[in-house]
Order: C-alpha cells, then structure tokens, then sequence
C-alpha cells in the first residue's frame, strides 16, 4: 500500500455524525489530515415513531454534502460510510440510502452491534498503551451503548445495549429538568438492560470511554471554555466525579447544561441520559477511574479500511 493511501471513514449515529481522513504512518498509526463533526440529531424521535424525520435527514444530508467537499479536496482513494444505532430499524431507512448516496456518491453501511462494539474497540486500545490487563471499553452513543472487555488487543466478550443517551431522553427525561420519578423510570431500564448483559463489567482493570457524552463530561469536570481535544484525551474521572456529574446534569435544565462548557446545544440537551447511562455502568465497575478516549469508532474504521490495503 502506498504510504500516500488515504482513506475517509464517517461515522454516522444517532446524535451526530463525524468524518476522520487519515492514512497510515510507518509505525501503522494513523496519521490524522482532517476531523469533523456535525450535531445532526439523525435519530430525532426514532424511538417513538420507527421513521427517520424529514428535518433529521436533511440535516445529516447537508452534513454529508460538506464532507463530500472535505473528501474531493483531500483526494482520498476509499471512503466507508457506517452508520449505528438510528438506522437499524426505521421504515424509511431507503430514503436514508438514497440521500447519503446523492451526496457522497457512496453506500450507507448499517452494521450490528457486534461490529460496532469491534470497531469501538479496536479505535479506543489504538490510542492507549496496550497491556495484558483486562480493559473495559464503554462507548456511550445517542440510541445504543457498547460494551467490550478485552485483554491486550483481544476480545473476551461484547454486547451492544439499547439505551443511549437521545433514548433515554426521548422515553423518560421528558421534563427540563427531568422529575424524580423520570430519572428512576430511566435508571431502572439501564438497570434492566444492565442486569442482561454478558459482559462482566467487574473483571476490567482498566476503563476507557470514548464518544460525545464522557468526553462532553471531561471538558465539563476541567472547566474548560473551549473544547480541547487533547486535553481531553487520556484525562481521568473518578467514580465520585462520574457520580457527582450526572446528579448535576440530571437536576439542571438545558440552558443552565449548555453554560457548563464548550457544549454545542444538540449535545446539551441530551447529556443528561448520556451521563445516567456512564454513572450506571461504573456503579458495577471496581476500578476506581475511568480514562477518557478521543480515539474510537470512527478511529476503528479507518484503522480496518488501511489494514484491508496494506
């Protein structure tokens, strides 16, 4: 493969959608030439009505018609088009294909949860030191949380939940701020989906997290006024700071969520269910940190497209 080989992968979820261009070093790292991220809110009342709305399509589509833009002038020779969670079930996901193919002249891939629990992963151990402890990835999404415990670069076992922080907005944080009683309606269905998991949680050494909600919690916890990508990256929570997060998100409204941090509103008003979800898991977990990832998913894909070329 040649070393100029560039691939685009975009990861298209329920809350937002993200392209990373990037080809591969000579230690087969990747080397990164673009990253963006667009709040599209594509899994905008999915959950109650089994359809993609008009207004989220034509939001990820103007998304992706800026990307198509990025990609032509960084003349990548692949581009992969994944797509999570939002797209597994909706009625109308053909109008989702046809969409993203006039804009990117490319085809929507709807993977399972299986492979995204891999790709997640794969992209989360791509940018920490690798070690024979288990590691327990968390990838905390807008429709579908991941779960993967591994040891070294193999998996021992994955699974793939329905509750995302855009679900547990939709289903049961109604209110602004959400009632006592919608939080405990929400709490008991992470539980439910929690308790049913095969994952053992407990076994991890070590827990990374990565995506939109845990790295939005880290640049609250810092304080910091612009987002900073790498001071997000490798900075650590405490179960106490995980805990105290989500009670604040919880109790706050989306205005006041919004005057956090550098919090785009699409990202603020669904942070509360994404922190619900982090402070469920690590009530199982026995380590007593968490190391937040900016490499993940989307970070996988383009890992997997250079691998397949090299």
């Amino acid at each position: 493969m040649s070393s100029n080989y560039t691939v685009a992968a975009i990861d298209c979820g329920t809350n937002s959608i993200r392209l990373l261009i990037a080809s591969a070093g000579p230690d087969g790292r990747l080397v990164e030439q673009a990253r963006d991220l667009e709040l599209v809110r594509l899994g905008q009342g999915v959950d109650a009505t089994g359809s993609f709305h008009p207004d989220a399509l034509e939001r990820t589509f103007s998304a992706c018609r800026t990307f198509a833009k990025t990609i032509s002038d960084h003349h990548c020779d692949q581009v992969r088009f994944v797509s999570t969670s939002a797209a597994r079930d909706v009625s109308n996901r053909d109008d989702f294909f046809t969409g993203v193919r006039d804009a990117l002249d490319v085809d929507a891939e709807i993977i399972d949860g299986t492979e995204e629990a891999s790709l997640s992963f794969a992209g989360a151990m791509s940018g920490v030191q690798v070690t024979d402890e288990p590691v327990l990835v968390i990838d905390c999404g807008g429709g579908s949380t991941e779960l993967v415990l591994g040891y070294g670069t193999t998996i021992d076992s994955q699974a793939s939940l329905e509750v995302g922080s855009v679900r547990l907005r939709e289903r049961f944080l109604h209110d602004d701020p959400p009632t006592a009683e919608q939080i405990d309606d929400a709490r008991k269905y992470v539980r439910e989906a929690l308790g049913s998991c095969p994952v053992d949680v407990a076994a991890a050494r070590t827990v990374i997290a990565v995506a939109g909600t845990v790295t939005s919690l880290s640049a609250i916890d810092q304080g910091l006024a612009e987002y900073d990508r790498v001071k997000v990256h490798h900075s650590v929570l405490a179960a106490s700071q995980i805990f105290d997060l989500a009670d604040k998100l919880l109790s706050s409204t989306v205005d006041e969520v919004e005057q956090m941090g550098p919090l785009k509103r699409r990202r603020a008003e669904v942070l509360c269910g994404g922190a619900l979800i982090i402070d469920e898991v690590f009530r199982r977990v026995t380590a007593g940190e968490l190391v937040v990832s900016e490499t993940d998913i989307l970070d996988g894909i383009a890992l997997a497209m250079l691998a397949q070329e090299s």
